[in-house]
């Protein structure tokens, strides 16, 4: 406690002369690393408004390095200060911090700001502060990517309320939005970003944007002659789906229709590799949070075009190709709508067996995860038609598929290793899988071997399969109690075991 006392009146002391304007850099590189050991109730108690306003003042010098010293003092001290006092009486050096030259202050100011919209008693301080929230937006336009991200988080923040909604779009603010958004196409992108972000809040939220015509306007770029800004656009389109309220506005809009009909249109488009991977992308999301069949059936062109792009040669078409089967396979539904099409999934399934044996390590990683997505079955949904499917659509990967993963997972590359483990555990809990595992010679012993697992990552994708394993219903009948007896131990002993080794001293060895 004395020590602590001490360090505060070291740090109290360094404050005033600060405050004086009369410190030294040396004395500020002090005081910054004073304030971080000073526990913040007791720098609390030392603080006073001079002190503020006086580091505040200190950045107004063009030397980068007191202007760091000053931004982490303010960064800790600010950190003491209930919000709304920080708004009441700090506001015109917030202000200036948002004008100021060097980006570190910027999101020093905005990050205050961030702090003081979550406080509902300071909040209408700063929506009465429209000079404030206009050099916010301001900062969307800003050359560094880490000033604008700060910006556009703190408005998304400020439009969770409705008072801020009100603020953002009924006011002039939505003029100064719109100035920004013409500086250049990666500035409108953040600003859509923006109001992607605030749509997802709320259905009222998503109408304020939508009045604003922002979002019309980001929709229209679908369509446009610029490849590139149509790739950027279907992104912020598939952000706007994820939430119900999102979905509902496309589809009113006929959204869906257009994209689709973009895909249809893309086969006479020399530039579609551009845009395509994520118009595909779009309608594998959409699937997922609403129904892949309806989505399947209304737009046979999404499920025609994933065909193709997997059996393509173009090895960027068949990346994106594997995610959206994943993507679409990840449920019951999706891998019933995959089944339907029977020898030309089947035949599929065997390229991306090959393509996990033989591709680049990034395209054998995606086509690792797509695997573990399409053949996972929850245990309440392991009907025996939906197990003979997955038994069949694993022995479709390969000629010996357990061998095939078995020879992926021991390679020396952590990232492939633990892919295969992770196809080892979507198929842990079926009894068929199981059956195999049994029989193939050494398998269960690769299983409890912990000296195969060379890091973490390593270690716990083995143990997920270990659990996947042991709470499965029919393990201990189809592995065996000494099997069973052998995964449970690992199971309880956990994922980081060691055991020690056992030393027995010989009387008269050297």
């Amino acid at each position: 406690m004395a020590e602590t006392a001490k360090m505060a009146e070291a740090a109290a002391e360094l404050l005033e002369r600060a405050a004086r304007r009369d410190a030294a850099l040396e004395e500020l590189r002090a005081l910054r690393v004073a304030v971080q050991a000073v526990p913040l109730a007791a720098l609390r108690s030392h603080l006073a408004e001079h002190h503020l306003r006086a580091l505040f003042g200190l950045l107004a010098v063009n030397d980068r390095e007191q202007v760091s010293a000053c931004v982490s003092i303010l960064e800790r001290l600010l950190q003491a200060l209930d919000p709304l006092y920080v708004i009441q009486s700090l506001r015109e050096e917030l202000q200036k911090g948002l004008f100021h030259p060097d980006d570190s202050v910027k999101i020093l100011t905005m990050s205050q700001v961030g702090r003081i919209v979550e406080d509902s008693a300071a909040v209408p301080e700063i929506l009465h502060s429209p000079e404030l929230l206009q050099q916010i937006i301001n900062c969307i336009g800003g050359e560094k990517i880490a000033v604008a991200k700060e910006a556009i988080k703190s408005l998304s923040r400020i439009a969770q309320r409705q008072e801020g909604l009100e603020a953002l779009f009924g006011s002039s603010l939505l003029g100064d939005l719109r100035r920004v958004m013409a500086t250049s196409d990666i500035v409108r992108y953040r600003v859509y970003e923006l109001i992607v972000e605030i749509s997802s809040v709320s259905a009222e939220s998503l109408n304020y944007c939508a009045s604003s015509g922002l979002i019309s306007e980001l929709i229209g770029e679908l369509t446009g002659e610029d490849v590139l800004v149509r790739a950027t656009c279907i992104e912020m389109v598939t952000g706007l789906a994820h939430s119900p309220q999102g979905r509902q506005y496309l589809a009113q809009q006929g959204v869906m229709d257009k994209i689709s009909n973009i895909i249809l249109g893309a086969q006479s488009d020399p530039f579609s590799s551009f845009y395509l991977p994520g118009f595909v992308k779009f309608f594998g999301n959409l699937a997922v949070v609403d129904s892949p069949q309806q989505i399947c059936e209304r737009y046979p062109v999404f499920m025609e075009k994933v065909f193709e792009m997997a059996e393509s040669q173009d090895p960027t078409m068949i990346g994106v190709a594997v995610d959206t089967l994943g993507i679409l396979g990840s449920n019951v539904e999706g891998k019933q709508v995959l089944q339907k099409t029977r020898s030309r999934f089947q035949n599929l399934l065997s390229k991306i067996g090959h393509q996990a044996k033989n591709a680049p390590t990034e395209l054998r990683l995606r086509c690792l995860d797509a695997i573990s997505s399409l053949l996972y079955l929850p245990p309440d949904q392991q009907t025996e038609d939906l197990l003979r499917m997955t038994e069949s659509w694993f022995t479709s990967l390969s000629s010996q598929p357990l061998e095939l993963f078995r020879s992926i997972s021991t390679q020396p590359f952590p990232d492939l290793h633990c892919g295969a483990l992770r196809v080892f555990t979507a198929i842990a809990n079926q009894p068929w899988a199981q059956k195999l595992m049994l029989s193939s010679p050494g398998f269960v012993e690769y299983v409890v071997d912990r000296s195969v697992e060379p890091d973490k990552a390593s270690k716990d994708a083995k143990y997920e399969l270990v659990k996947a394993l042991v709470n499965s219903k029919t393990i201990a009948e189809i592995f065996g109690n000494q099997y069973y007896l052998r995964l449970r131990a690992y199971l309880l002993e956990g994922p980081y075991y060691v055991q020690a080794a056992s030393t027995t001293a010989v009387e008269g060895a050297e």
